[in-house]
């Protein structure tokens, strides 16, 4: 049994789906989480400052004594991964390759649809996996920057969701896909709305729940699950008024307390908490 915790970060709220699917499978494992909020968004960012600032939150994660680290944002998991994992004493899983083996397992006719941000989209990330597991697939993608900023002001359905989702979806429906990855952290929100406008025939991989499933099996390969009572800590390297308020709406209930922290160089040093 390893107590040690488990480091989950993103660029933001996003990963936090990804803490709510973890807790689900692996209740009994403590988990830091840190969302870069002072330099989001990803998906806008060169390769190279996303793995400039993925590096930075790796290596405050490792000081929290983290057994594994997953990286909950597909933009960073997308340009920043294999630098990660690159001569690092701990295992590194990012959410693409998890999403992209289930998409692979579930398609039927071999079309499948992924939607996220520009920055996941225009890395080829989804493509390049799900090639790789199996050639020949056809994958069509779609960036959706609306999506976003719809979760983050609650609106996860209603007429104005409905339209977005059809105009964004419309692409890929007419390319006949049976499978739609979610690409965004964000995206499990949309999840019943994506699926309505979608239609039954279209089956929907959540990465956030992909990526914990796969946790929970490299957890017990490695022999590295934790008997002991799970619980959370929170870290932001900015704290907005509201970020609780947006947090809870991830995480499907509150969160007592989030420190806001320094990471940049090699700085990590605690500025405030809530």
């Amino acid at each position: 049994m390893d107590s040690r915790p488990i480091g989950i970060f993103d660029s933001g709220l996003g990963g936090l789906t990804v803490v709510r699917a973890v807790r689900r499978v692996l209740p009994r494992e403590r988990i830091v989480y840190f969302g870069d909020t002072a330099r989001i968004p990803y998906g806008n960012k060169s390769p190279q400052t996303v793995i400039r600032f993925s590096r930075q939150i790796a290596r405050f994660l490792k000081g929290r004594h983290v057994k594994f680290l997953v990286v909950a944002c597909n933009t960073a998991s997308s340009w920043a991964l294999g630098a990660l994992r690159r001569g690092s004493d701990i295992p590194v899983l990012g959410v693409i390759e998890p999403g992209a083996h289930a998409a692979v397992e579930i398609t039927r006719n071999g079309r499948i649809g992924v939607i996220g941000t520009e920055g996941t989209v225009a890395s080829g990330a989804y493509p390049r996996a799900i090639r790789a597991l199996r050639p020949g697939m056809r994958v069509f993608q779609k960036a959706c920057p609306l999506f976003v900023p719809l979760v983050e002001e609650g609106r996860v359905s209603g007429p104005v969701t409905d339209r977005v989702a059809d105009e964004y979806l419309r692409p890929l429906l007419r390319e006949r896909i049976d499978t739609l990855v979610l690409g965004c952290t964000h995206y499990p929100l949309l999840k019943r709305v994506l699926q309505r406008r979608a239609g039954r025939g279209v089956r929907i991989i959540d990465s956030a729940e992909e990526t914990a499933r796969v946790l929970k099996w490299s957890l017990e390969q490695i022999g590295v699950l934790s008997g002991a009572r799970g619980g959370e800590r929170y870290y932001v390297s900015d704290l907005s008024g509201k970020f609780k308020e947006h947090a809870q709406r991830f995480l499907g209930r509150p969160i007592r307390s989030v420190t806001k922290v320094s990471i940049e160089g090699s700085s990590t040093s605690s500025r405030a908490s809530s």
